[in-house]
């Protein structure tokens, strides 16, 4: 396996890098996750521009025609600026579900708007009390007339708040779950908007007797948990790159940090005990950055759905293990000014608390491995 990105990549990762440089600081993100939307406009609408909405996108479709090897390198440095705009739900979630389940007039009618970012999408499956379960059972969609009445609720709808259109999965009698195309304006659609612990934007939705056309159903009925399995391990595939990007910034910034910090009138780091905790930190992130560079190749190539889902929940258990093991030692390291809303690495450190829960903690995917034989 070549573990080196290529020029394009690393050319696209290094664009991204200065505009987040640039327009993206500690200060000026903590201005944008204090606001009332939670979200920059600008940002959004550059990070289209710069043709990240795009990349995964068929080029049949007008996209790039990449995968997950090819946004790694962005999405480590969304990681590294904390970013909160939802790119990685909008192009890892909504916009997966769109290539592989939509059919040749909904392809025309939506990806377009998703490609250049005017219209954004959030990915509705989770349900109250069902943690990570991907079948539906709180969401009904009956049929009705030519169309679909949608009722329920969802629960944390990363990126819902900002959203234009939704997919929500819903039951659909004896055929299973599918999926669905829903305005995020529609009538009977009750948002609860929350932030994470992270800073990002969420809500909890209920619909009530939403009234949906015959093309809202996307791809087909009974479909959707096929379909949403495959994006789950896409997603999740982003994540951990962008996990990566986060341990990588915690740890220079410990580095850092304890470089310029002195007891006894020398830094910190020349003690020998710190010096080993850092090691600790390295080789926890370099075995991170290995597993997670296997589960992007791996949603990207497999040939069989088992395949797949070994190497993301492998990959997620050591991503979360990494995670929690190099968040508790940054702040540790930092000492008291580790927990200060003025330290980025207390951000950082939610960050990654929120990455080692989200699609699925440790133990959920140890369960799904060994279930894989």
């Amino acid at each position: 396996m070549n573990f080196e990105t290529s020029s394009e990549q690393q050319q696209l990762a290094d664009a991204l890098r200065k505009v987040l440089a640039n327009d993206y600081s500690f200060e000026k993100r903590k201005a944008i996750v204090q606001s009332a939307s939670g979200f920059s406009e600008t940002i959004w609408s550059t990070l289209a521009e710069m043709g990240l909405t795009a990349v995964a996108v068929p080029e049949a479709d007008g996209g790039f025609g990449g995968g997950a090897v090819d946004l790694m390198a962005a999405m480590e440095a969304c990681g590294e600026a904390l970013l909160v705009e939802p790119l990685l739900d909008q192009i890892g979630l909504a916009g997966r579900l769109l290539t592989r389940a939509a059919s040749a007039a909904q392809r025309d009618a939506l990806l377009p708007g998703l490609i250049d970012g005017t219209v954004r999408y959030a990915v509705a499956y989770l349900e109250p009390g069902r943690r990570y379960e991907l079948a539906p059972q709180t969401t009904v969609a009956r049929p009705a007339g030519d169309g679909w009445v949608l009722d329920g609720s969802k629960s944390v709808v990363i990126g819902a708040p900002s959203a234009h259109r939704l997919i929500v999965s819903a039951r659909t009698g004896e055929q299973g779950s599918s999926l669905f195309i829903v305005d995020a304006k529609a009538a009977g659609v009750s948002p609860s908007p929350c932030r994470t612990v992270d800073g990002q934007r969420a809500a909890d939705l209920r619909f009530a007797g939403v009234r949906l056309g015959a093309d809202a159903l996307l791809g087909p009925n009974g479909g959707a948990l096929a379909l949403l399995d495959e994006a789950v391990d896409f997603a999740t595939a982003l994540l951990c790159a962008d996990a990566i990007g986060a341990m990588q910034s915690a740890n220079d910034a410990t580095l850092e940090y304890t470089k310029t910090r002195k007891q006894f009138g020398v830094p910190i780091a020349s003690f020998q005990v710190l010096q080993h905790r850092m090691v600790e930190m390295f080789i926890q992130l370099e075995q991170a950055r290995s597993m997670a560079i296997l589960a992007a190749s791996t949603v990207d190539t497999a040939t069989s759905a088992d395949a797949r889902r070994r190497a993301v929940s492998g990959a997620k258990v050591r991503i979360a293990d990494a995670a929690r093991h190099i968040s508790q030692e940054a702040v540790q390291l930092h000492g008291g000014m580790g927990m200060t809303e003025e330290l980025k690495i207390s951000h950082t450190f939610r960050r990654l608390t929120m990455i080692a829960q989200r699609f699925g903690d440790a133990d959920h995917h140890l369960e799904r491995y060994a279930a894989l034989g």
